[in-house]
């Protein structure tokens, strides 16, 4: 067979038919195009159950995630890990560490030198506590030692060994601020509070800022029982308010050394005192009449409104202390006065120190009504007068008390502004420029050292407040608030705000007509 002819029919074998070409079908009428994206029958059933199974593990593998995220956020995988990576600080300019040194440095030198000053301020008065210490061992050795000079020689050296004490708790605790100073300088960054207070297990038993032991069970009295018909006529003129209450206080020293009944001054010629104290308090406390206000003197005594006898403790500048305006006002009230005598040469600006046995020896008397003028400068019987509690025997906390409008008044003020735990200072100025600046040396203080006196007062009290009574400028106020400062934080300084209706803790006042000082005379 020819080979040729077997391939040609080979290949003929393989032709496809007319009819079946695709050319042929597209092209015919009744035929219609399948869409581009159709799938064929024969591939769509095994397709769509790889899509049910690829569905199902995605369910699956979502819920399993879900659990993993919150562990992730709720967990504290960092604490967890034993290591700890250190940290790594990036220094752009190589100077930094080098510049805080120094700064460092220049400050702990700033604080050494206030070491300094103060552990220099330390050792004098460890001089002093030697020398009152070496004054009392010498007095309690001596027979002819009274009582009263003993207690003058204790009550010093006590005040200023806890004085001493406070100073150096103040140094350990500007000590230990200098180390932080320093230990700041170093690169781990730490940082340390340099207000921080020291404080010390061998230091706990110390209390910085205690209440006073008063010791009113010691206290050296003296009763006052005096005649009914008997008075001292109370005569106060120097200064303000606050020195005619001591003034005051004073004569009532004298009355009860003289067994007589005092005399409150009328207010035609002094302050309006009823308005101010308590007086019937001070009768209760005593138990008796004791003070009697001007009215009621005036009442009992129609017939004889008369000064017996005027002795004056001061003779000089005038005698009595007493010039001839307040005489006329005295003579105002319809008061006869005595000649005005001077019973021993006494001067206000150098009073001598008196005794009990002095005043009975001079001031004793038979006549019914005696003065012996203004007695603030009077120094009389120092150690007894000025213990807590007075010189009194009475029955009562306090002797002399505010009134009960302003008692009232002053517990509500402090309830709105203050709280319970402040400071009180009185800080005057325009009357202690004159009275200081006459002595040597001058105890009128410039406001940047009162400012450091209140800044340690404030370091042991750690009070976080002040309340200031002042007759100063606000231009002193205001300097001396920019300095109050302690634990880098400013003390404020309250003050008795302006009057304002809309304020209710001294509606009191208002409503009794005492308000903006009208007490006064």
């Amino acid at each position: 067979m020819d080979p040729e002819a077997s391939d040609e029919k080979d290949d003929r074998q393989h032709l496809i038919s007319q009819s079946g070409r695709p050319n042929d079908v597209l092209n015919s009428p009744n035929s219609r195009r399948p869409s581009t994206f159709q799938i064929d029958d024969g591939l769509k059933s095994p397709f769509s159950g790889v899509c049910r199974r690829f569905k199902s593990r995605c369910l699956v593998a979502i819920c399993l995630l879900v659990p993993i995220l919150v562990l992730c956020f709720t967990i504290d995988f960092k604490n967890m890990l034993p290591i700890r990576f250190p940290r790594i600080e990036v220094l752009t300019n190589s100077s930094i560490p080098v510049n805080r040194m120094r700064g460092s440095e220049l400050q702990a030198l700033y604080l050494l030198k206030q070491q300094e000053f103060e552990l220099f301020k330390m050792w004098n008065y460890t001089a002093l506590v030697n020398k009152s210490e070496l004054n009392l061992v010498n007095s309690s050795t001596s027979l002819n030692m009274s009582s009263a000079n003993h207690d003058a020689a204790a009550s010093p050296s006590s005040s200023l060994l806890e004085d001493l004490k406070s100073r150096i708790f103040s140094q350990i605790s500007l000590n230990k601020r200098i180390q932080g100073v320093l230990l700041s300088s170093q690169e781990n960054g730490d940082k340390v509070d340099l207000y921080e207070n020291y404080t010390d297990a061998n230091f706990l038993g110390w209390n910085r800022c205690g209440k006073v032991d008063q010791r009113l069970s010691e206290r050296r009295t003296i009763e006052w029982k005096p005649r009914s018909d008997k008075y001292l006529f109370a005569i106060c003129v120097s200064g303000q308010m606050s020195n005619h209450l001591i003034c005051l206080e004073k004569h009532m020293f004298f009355a009860a050394l003289l067994d007589r009944v005092l005399v409150i001054p009328s207010a035609k010629v002094d302050y309006e005192f009823r308005n101010v104290l308590d007086i019937e308090h001070i009768n209760k406390c005593l138990g008796r009449k004791v003070v009697v206000t001007f009215e009621e003197f005036a009442e009992s005594k129609k017939n004889h409104l008369h000064v017996d006898k005027f002795m004056c403790y001061f003779s000089l500048p005038q005698p009595c202390f007493v010039d001839d305006d307040h005489v006329k006002k005295l003579k105002g009230l319809g008061l006869a006065l005595s000649k005005i005598e001077a019973v021993w040469e006494e001067d206000v600006k150098q009073p001598k120190q008196r005794t009990v046995q002095d005043i009975l020896a001079n001031f004793s008397s038979d006549d019914d009504i005696i003065a012996i003028g203004d007695v603030f400068f009077a120094d009389v019987d120092r150690q007894r007068v000025m213990q807590s509690g007075g010189p009194i025997a009475h029955k009562c906390k306090t002797l002399i008390e505010p009134s009960r409008l302003i008692l009232l008044t002053a517990q509500r003020f402090i309830q709105t502004f203050l709280g319970k735990d402040f400071i009180a200072l009185h800080f005057r100025r325009h009357g202690f420029l004159k009275f200081c600046n006459a002595k040597q040396p001058s105890c009128f203080y410039p406001v940047p050292q009162a400012a450091d006196c209140i800044n340690r007062v404030v370091e042991r009290a750690n009070s976080p407040v002040i309340y200031l009574s002042t007759d100063a400028a606000d231009s002193e106020t205001g300097l001396l608030q920019s300095l109050v400062i302690w634990n880098g934080k400013t003390i404020p300084l309250v003050q008795r705000p302006a009057v304002n209706s809309a304020e209710k803790w001294d509606a009191l006042l208002y409503r009794h007509g005492l308000e903006g000082g009208s007490y006064a005379g």
